[in-house]
């Protein structure tokens, strides 16, 4: 019988299999029931009082038969149809032996053949239903016919003799709807499974396949699904479907965590993480899947850098075109104010409020200079002329430089390598204004009076082996709203500010493949990070 018909005559194959299992479990338990039965009450009475040898027999054949067929039904071995003929004749057979060792159908044991009757008519046609119905009967009346001819019983023991036989047929019959409706269900049951599978496969192929970065973690913080773009952020190799998340990223999962504490407020939680890569720098968003608590969450994690770019190269544009129309309209102005101050400055007539009142002219009128310079080096972009260098030489000119020209003691600027070779690749003279910028702010908002010292600590970056350069300081630090700016330009918290230093600088390390990073240092005071290009990516000189 091939599958396709096994499978038209008995429903789900898997389903029969069960069936059969469950009739052989109770073909042990009836022996072992029998036998304590038989142990308990009194032998005249109790079962096999017509035959004890016989039933002790029988009942122990059967159980051993019930092994067996553990055996067989494990190796699936004969086919499903013949396993299921052998077991209804093992079992007609045995409780035939069963009434003749009891004294008949008196005995009442009779109705253990309504068990395996009903069991294996759910696995049969309704013909070979009534076949197996009719030779239990037929067994079951021989057996009583027996008892009459041996004088054991009196005649009108066939009358219920027939009447189990009716009771057979009934459960026989009965079966026959049952087993139909059965395979429906069963039927609707696997088509049900299989829409499920299908809408499961389609998910698992459309969130896989989102430009955007979604990952669902469960109640235990375990990933139950991520998509590739989530998973090149995170750990390509060890972010799998089941990890803990506190594996992959520990810093998500506090995230996370804090987002829990108070899940009804989106803000609740503005933190960032950095990339796997260590290039990127992202954003996750929350939001519970279900209304317990706790309860699985999906994780949208923002790319903040392609987010941030494409929101300056728009301002960018704007101001390109902006400055290319006014630029000299607002710098002549702005020279001849300036130059008006200085003549004015050198009036010697002039009292002490006149030339305060001329030096903030004059200051002012440097720093819309300074703004129109930085607009137009903005708006024309120069080639990059990338390079590898050892970083230790560069610092070491970098710093004399600096020191004398801001008058500051060696002692108070440390330099800490961990790799006295490192090499980076980067535009040198970007690197410089770079530098130059962060030095600059940690002198004039970090070091102030007192004798701290500015910090250069170089050393490579932890999972990704980058170069990493970081300019801390001890002074007041960044408020945390101020520090989810610092990088737009135009903004400023200073009064003499032009709000376009770190924005300039964060493009600059950009351009080159570098990131520019901020993060409040333990303590108190600033540490600004540039993760220099990946080694593994650096293009053959």
């Amino acid at each position: 019988m091939s599958p396709r018909d096994i499978e038209r005559v008995y429903g789900d194959p898997e389903l029969a299999w069960r069936v059969l299992g469950l009739l052989n479990v109770y073909r042990l338990l009836v022996p072992t029931v029998l036998f304590v039965l038989a142990s308990l009450l009194p032998a005249a009475r109790g079962p096999g009082s017509a035959a004890p040898g016989l039933f002790t027999l029988t009942i122990v054949g059967m159980f051993l038969a019930g092994v067996l067929c553990i055996a067989l039904l494990k190796r699936r071995w004969p086919d499903l149809r013949l396993q299921a003929y052998i077991h209804i004749a093992f079992d007609i057979f045995a409780v035939s032996l069963l009434l003749v060792s009891s004294g008949g159908v008196g005995s009442g044991l009779g109705l253990l053949l309504i068990m395996p009757v009903g069991a294996v008519s759910l696995l049969l046609a309704l013909r070979s239903a009534v076949l197996v119905a009719s030779i239990a009967t037929l067994c079951i009346l021989a057996q009583q016919f027996i008892f009459v001819l041996s004088g054991a019983a009196e005649a009108g023991s066939f009358t219920q003799a027939g009447l189990l036989g009716v009771v057979v047929f009934i459960v026989a019959l009965a079966a026959a709807p049952l087993a139909n409706r059965l395979r429906e269900t069963e039927a609707k049951v696997r088509q049900r499974e299989l829409d499920l599978a299908n809408l499961a496969e389609l998910s698992q192929y459309v969130v896989e396949r989102l430009r955007e970065s979604i990952l669902v973690v469960d109640e235990q913080d375990r990933i139950r699904l991520i998509n590739d773009s989530a998973r090149q952020i995170l750990d390509p190799a060890g972010s799998a479907s089941g990890a803990l998340l506190g594996e992959v990223s520990p810093r998500l999962l506090y995230l996370l965590a804090t987002w829990r504490q108070n899940p009804r407020d989106n803000d609740s939680t503005r933190g960032t993480l950095l990339a796997a890569d260590g290039m990127r720098e992202v954003r996750p968003r929350f939001a519970p899947l279900g209304e317990r608590l706790p309860s699985p969450v999906i994780v949208f994690l923002e790319d903040l850098s392609q987010i941030s770019t494409r929101a300056e190269q728009s301002k960018l544009a704007a101001l390109g075109r902006l400055s290319a129309s006014i630029a000299h309209e607002i710098r002549n102005p702005v020279g001849a104010m300036s130059h008006a101050a200085q003549l004015l400055e050198e009036d010697e007539g002039l009292g002490p409020a006149e030339r305060r009142l001329t030096e903030i002219i004059r200051q002012n009128a440097e720093r819309v200079s300074t703004i129109i310079q930085n607009v137009m080096q903005l708006s024309r972009r120069e080639e990059i002329r990338a390079e590898r260098m050892p970083l230790g030489e560069w610092l070491a000119d970098f710093m004399t430089e600096f020191c004398t020209t801001h008058s500051l003691r060696p002692e108070r600027v440390v330099l800490r390598m961990a790799e006295p070779d490192l090499e980076v690749r980067i535009d040198p003279s970007h690197l410089h204004q770079i530098l130059w910028n962060l030095c600059e702010n940690a002198v004039k908002y970090g070091l102030g009076e007192a004798q701290t010292a500015m910090e250069l600590n170089v050393g490579r970056a932890p999972g990704s082996g980058r170069p990493i350069l970081e300019v801390a300081d001890r002074g007041p630090g960044i408020g945390p709203a101020a520090a989810e700016r610092i990088f737009e330009p135009f903004f400023t918290s200073s009064a003499g500010g032009t709000g376009l230093g770190l924005f300039i600088s964060r493009e600059l390390a950009q351009s080159n493949g570098a990131l520019l990073l901020y993060e409040p240092r333990q303590g108190g005071g600033s540490i600004f990070r540039l993760i220099f290009a990946d080694p593994q990516r650096w293009e053959p000189a």
